[in-house]
């Protein structure tokens, strides 16, 4: 009886184990509600209280302010770039961990009564908040692990820089791009980690936990419709919002042609291992470069779609002057997000055929380069697995390519391979980010407190 009596207790020590201790997940608690409740959204207002709060802690915790930057091209939109020392003498690059504290744009009425995205409120086991998913979560895990390294003595065998940055969802003023630009010596690493990657689960059980190696590219296109209208008493055939319609129409009908690249072709072999049912075989299939498999999937799926192909979809509309007269200006704003090896001139040259007509201007709003993948390193699989296998057994690692666009891009550009790996799960098919009552699981937020804390002392010490 007594032996028995053991196995529960057992039981618990090992779920215990898997989350940081109470007083770091506190700390990691803390300074992720600090981070929640300042208003950073991205056209509205300012990223720099939120990396003056970070400083803050920062200089609490013992970390010297020459190894403190803060800074950024405008007043409101400063960066906060930290670097935490390695063993002298070490003639290995520095790992850099990269996260964003801007976030999209969030209105209280929009949200359900009893929620406002700018309050951190916690309950049923979630915390709710604008930048609870994207990206507060592991800006402020890499917070509150740096300043644990800092207090238990932890000596890497390289530099770890941690960089929190502006503008990634939009605006105008980009921190990592600013930071390649103007202080590229403060970010300049081995590779860094981002978000991009996560894991996902199927009605409350872990199943896979992805590896961002490749993303697709945005780009922003302006429809654009122009006459001289006239009185409305008088409808002419010519009419701007009836032009630009019809190409929307064509739009919404045409599909970029199906492909697969090699992280694709391994994500999709990877994530039958996952599933069951006849849907397994269609991804293995995919796995092998079938167009058929392509073509069964992506007409089910729109989330395995996207991974396919280059999407386009209209996201923005404007028109018209008055009630009483044809307009003079029809417009839309199309957003694509372009499989990386499809060249933006080859989109630019698709959507003009699509549109098919004449009195439809279609540009490019910036230019852009498409930019490969990151090689999957040995060094960085072998530790996400073994960690992965410690935490969460079963889980299987999937390298993969995200359909979003992150910072990743302007690193790989600017030669610092970049790797999307949060530990943050979430349910298929139910992510707020970007959304109404936008949320985050408590498990899955200590959950990858202590993933990463891991992973970043093991990449570090090596």
């Amino acid at each position: 009886m007594k032996r028995l009596a053991l196995f529960p207790l057992i039981s618990l020590a090992l779920l215990a184990q898997k989350m940081p201790p109470e007083a770091e997940k506190q700390l990691a608690h803390d300074i992720y509600k600090e981070m929640i409740e300042i208003n950073s959204s991205v056209t509205t207002s300012t990223t720099t209280p939120v990396v003056q709060a970070v400083a803050r802690r920062l200089r609490a915790a013992g970390f010297p302010e020459s190894d403190i930057f803060l800074g950024g091209p405008v007043p409101g939109k400063w960066n906060i770039v930290v670097r935490y020392h390695g063993a002298p003498g070490s003639k290995l690059k520095p790992l850099l961990l990269l996260a964003h504290t801007d976030v999209v744009e969030a209105k209280k009425e929009d949200w359900s009564p009893d929620l406002d995205p700018f309050k951190f409120i916690e309950r049923d086991g979630f915390f709710y908040g604008r930048g609870t998913a994207d990206d507060k979560a592991q800006a402020a895990i890499w917070v509150a692990n740096l300043i644990r390294y800092k207090r238990e003595g932890f000596v890497p065998n390289r530099d770890i820089i941690m960089a929190l940055t502006a503008d990634e969802e939009g605006g105008t003023h980009n921190g990592v791009r600013w930071l390649l630009d103007k202080h590229k010596d403060l970010i300049d690493a081995d590779f860094a980690l981002n978000e991009g990657g996560g894991g996902e689960m199927v009605n409350g059980k872990k199943i896979s936990l992805n590896v961002q190696v490749a993303e697709k590219y945005v780009m922003n296109f302006r429809f654009e419709v122009r006459n001289k209208g006239g009185h409305s008493s008088v409808p002419l055939p010519d009419n701007a919002i009836y032009h630009l319609a019809g190409a929307l129409t064509r739009l919404s009908q045409y599909n970029f042609p199906l492909k697969s690249n090699e992280v694709t072709k391994n994500y999709f072999s990877q994530l039958a291992k996952t599933e069951t049912g006849p849907v397994v075989a269609s991804l293995k299939q995919i796995g092998e470069g079938s167009l058929e498999a392509m073509n069964r999937v992506a007409a089910e799926y729109p989330r395995w779609n996207s991974m396919l192909r280059t999407t386009c979809v209209a996201t923005m509309l404007e028109g018209g002057h008055a009630t009483n007269a044809l307009p003079q200006l029809a417009a839309a704003t199309v957003n694509c997000r372009v499989m990386p090896d499809d060249s933006p001139e080859f989109v630019l040259e698709t959507l003009k055929k699509v549109v098919a007509d004449d009195k439809v201007t279609v540009t490019s709003s910036r230019a852009t380069t498409a930019v490969p993948g990151s090689a999957l390193r040995p060094d960085l699989m072998k530790q996400i697995t073994r960690i992965t296998d410690t935490l969460w057994p079963g889980v299987v690692v999937i390298p993969s390519m995200s359909t979003g666009a992150t910072d990743g891009k302007a690193l790989r550009a600017a030669g610092i391979e970049t790797y999307g790996v949060s530990g943050l799960f979430g349910e298929r098919g139910e992510s707020r980010a970007h959304g109404q009552d936008e949320r985050m699981s408590q498990d899955s937020f200590y959950g990858a407190q202590l993933f990463l804390y891991d992973l970043v002392r093991a990449l570090a010490a090596n």
